[in-house]
């Protein structure tokens, strides 16, 4: 265990601990280099010489480094240090959906499909990234105290390039696949499975599969039908425990195929819970009829023996038979379910062996006969297909003549069919396509391939995004006759409103009331003749203007009169009163900027400013200046490196032209003592184009006794609008780096 203050990589400081587990512990820490708070996940020490767990351990931080997404938690670092492995994590304020159900019990459906919609879309993105999670289970999402819900957790997680992976990782046994149960194969399609286990949890209090062992559970998910989750919770909407139903399918194939599907079907739910439209899977076999000659069963008969498996249980769905798994029944063995990798609930990366206890031996030794039990099966199920068969032909032939008896002579039948949309009969007619998810452009342009009419109606949502298909008149797989028109429903996005005016408001006055308002307000300067400096004289869009929640508007301060101009006396040696007054005449606001040991400068005097004598600044620039000392015995130093790609990565402003306009940088220099902000400028306005790729900046402490301080990096853009021939001006802050100082004795 760490200790709090200790400091790991040279710049984060653990500050506590926050959470463990079966290999690692997790601490909350600060790092000093980008001043802020991280978690830091160390593999214990007495894991930290297995080569096998430090190989996890990297490739948890491999498989999440590369994907930035707003569901998933962010890697920042990983590293070692004198035996310490470590990853730095993004970190999140809050707790995990475990906790969360365990306090709450049974989520309202609508609370359950919005978190299960942001786990959905950060799964989405692992699978774009080719990493399958493999471990979904609620103590590996955190939901954060504003809400943002986020997977985390990637330590059994696999990078593929290929469809799927050999699953001899286990996931945790309560939400793991059938697949991954047996150690067979895993793809994308084993993560929407333990969803689904998860979502069941949400919505009904409880996990579907539970016993007295990890063996008795892996089983449970290979073996045993789910019981539907109204069967504990009949609130559930229809549409909900379908989308479970279709995640938790024993068949790969019958599961969501994608993330994405499976989220338009978790948006859809939202907007209409109670429409049965989920398409479940049917159980049909499409394999061909094979038809056995009597020299071949001769043959058949001819070949029987007895297999004697010792220590094995044989294993039957009890709705899928056994050609679903493979030619023969499937022998379930300790080998096969791979009881050496399945994870406990509570374990990152332990790996529990498991030992049966039962000292029963009645089912020590079974003798199963393939071939009796194979010829008996198929003659079984050939009588039950063909009986089958005939039963459908009947229904369908006689539901026709239904059909037919009542369209003639019938009035009031032909009256309802034109009310109705055009259905056909299954093998007749177009099929509709799924539209939901799709652009308007896109499902008007499918329908029309395929012969169908196409008409949209528009319909605010805060879910589905502007212009995409929310709803479709007939479901998806159901055959219409040719050009049926197909009425889809389209996002209009969010529910508009007016922006209000702020127009000759203060500019922190307009901020607020934008904010209020729910918008991504932006602040631009420009000079202005007629209105005083700080004043609010333009925003786009203008005022009156239809918004929605998030739009982004632009506000114009004034920096007042562009002609009034005070050029910046020279300040060296001046008491600070002097200094005061001379900033004063020049029309200049002046400000102390900390104080600094001198040998030079006697105590009390400017040593330092912050802008060159001779400088002409528009009025109203805040000029500051640094007194000395005195000849103290010691004094700090700092320096830092300024790397040139920080600013030539930040986003250029709306209307700015690199050919044209110019770009600056300025470091400035920030320290605190009893309660009080200093600062100096270490670098003054320079042209970024003459900065080197990187370089090194040197500078003193600007306050005495204060051995750190943080360095602010700001980019100042100027250029003149090509509309309206207006010169502009924006400043962004582009990083504050935290700099510990260093003690530098005077000679």
């Amino acid at each position: 265990m760490l200790e709090n203050g200790t400091i790991i990589g040279n710049r984060y400081e653990i500050i506590g601990k926050i959470g463990t587990g079966g290999t690692a512990d997790v601490y909350k820490a600060k790092c000093h280099k980008l001043n802020r708070y991280v978690a830091i996940k160390v593999l214990k020490k007495e894991f930290s010489e297995d080569r096998n767990f430090i190989s996890k351990f990297r490739i948890e931080a491999q498989s999440a480094a590369g994907m930035a997404h707003a569901n998933i938690v962010n890697v920042y670092d990983v590293g070692d240090e004198n035996g310490i492995y470590y990853i730095v994590m993004e970190l999140v304020e809050g707790i995990t959906l475990k906790q969360y159900i365990d306090k709450k019990g049974a989520l309202e459906y609508k609370e359950a499909v919005s978190i299960a919609i942001q786990i959905a879309q950060g799964i989405e993105a692992a699978h774009r990234h080719n990493i399958i999670h493999r471990d979904i289970k609620p103590q590996n999402i955190i939901i954060s105290k504003e809400g943002k819900v986020k997977v985390t957790d990637f330590g059994i997680a696999k990078v593929t390039n290929t469809d799927t992976v050999n699953s001899m990782a286990m996931g945790s046994v309560h939400y793991i696949s059938p697949e991954q149960a047996r150690g067979g194969f895993s793809d994308i399609t084993s993560d929407i499975y333990s969803f689904g286990i998860t979502l069941y949890e949400m919505c009904t209090g409880r996990v579907p599969f539970d016993g007295e062992t990890t063996v008795s559970v892996a089983l449970m998910h290979i073996q045993n039908e789910i019981t539907p989750p109204s069967y504990f919770n009949p609130s559930i909407p229809v549409s909900v425990e379908n989308i479970i139903l279709k995640c938790t399918q024993k068949r790969m194939d019958k599961r969501y195929q994608s993330a994405t599907e499976l989220i338009a079907d978790l948006k859809r739910a939202l907007i209409t819970p109670y429409e049965n439209f989920v398409v479940m899977p049917e159980d049909v076999d499409t394999s061909p009829t094979v038809l056995f000659t009597q020299d071949e069963l001769n043959q058949i008969n001819a070949r029987k023996q007895t297999v004697q498996e010792p220590d094995v249980m044989p294993v039957f769905m009890d709705n899928h038979p056994e050609d679903d798994y493979g030619p023969d029944m499937e022998i379930v063995t300790d080998n096969s379910i791979d009881l050496t990798h399945i994870y406990d609930d509570d374990t990152e990366y332990e790996e529990h062996h498991i030992v049966d206890k039962d000292d029963d031996d009645d089912d020590d030794d079974i003798t199963v006969t393939h071939d009796d039990n194979k010829i008996d099966k198929i003659m079984l199920w050939l009588g039950i297909g063909v009986a089958v068969v005939i039963v459908i032909i009947t229904i369908a032939v006689v539901f026709r003549v239904l059909i037919t008896f009542n369209g003639i002579g019938s009035d009031k039948g032909r009256e309802e069919t034109t009310t109705q949309t055009p259905t056909v009969a299954v093998n007749e007619g177009i099929a509709v396509p799924g539209l939901i998810g799709l652009k308007e452009e896109e499902a008007k342009e499918k329908l029309n391939e395929m012969g169908l009419g196409f008409k949209s109606v528009p319909a605010e949502s805060d879910i589905i995004g502007k212009g995409y298909v929310m709803a479709q008149s007939v479901d998806e797989g159901v055959h219409v006759a040719e050009n049926t028109q197909i009425v889809v429903t389209v996002s209009t996005g969010p529910k508009s409103f007016e922006v209000v005016n702020v127009l000759s408001l203060t500019e922190e006055k307009a901020l607020q009331i934008l904010k209020e308002q729910g918008l991504n307000p932006v602040t631009e300067y420009e000079f202005n003749n007629d209105t005083e400096q700080g004043t609010v004289i333009k925003m786009v869009p203008v005022a009156g203007s239809q918004v929605k929640q998030g739009d982004t508007v632009t506000i114009t301060v004034s920096r007042g009169k562009q002609n009034k101009e005070g050029e910046v006396p020279n300040l060296l040696n001046m008491d600070e009163s002097q200094a005061r007054e001379a900033i004063d005449k020049a029309g200049l606001v002046a400000q102390l900027g900390g104080t600094v040991s001198s040998t030079t400068v006697e105590a009390g005097k400017v040593v330092a400013q912050n802008y060159p004598a001779g400088t002409k600044l528009a009025a109203g620039t805040i000029v500051e200046y640094v007194l000395s000392s005195g000849n103290n015995t010691k004094s700090y130093q700092g320096k830092i490196v300024l790397i040139k790609a920080w600013i030539t990565a930040n986003p250029l402003p709306e209307g700015f032209v690199e050919e044209t306009g110019m770009k600056e940088v300025q470091i400035v220099f920030r320290q605190e003592k009893d309660g009080q902000s200093y600062s100096q400028e270490i670098l003054g306005f320079t042209d970024v184009n003459a900065l080197m790729d990187s370089q090194e900046i040197s500078f003193n402490g600007i306050v005495e006794g204060v051995a750190d301080g943080n360095a602010e990096i700001y980019v100042r853009y100027s250029w003149t609008d090509a509309v309206t021939g207006e010169p502009k001006i924006k400043t962004d802050s582009v990083q504050t780096m935290y700099v510990p100082l260093s003690e530098v004795t005077a000679q």
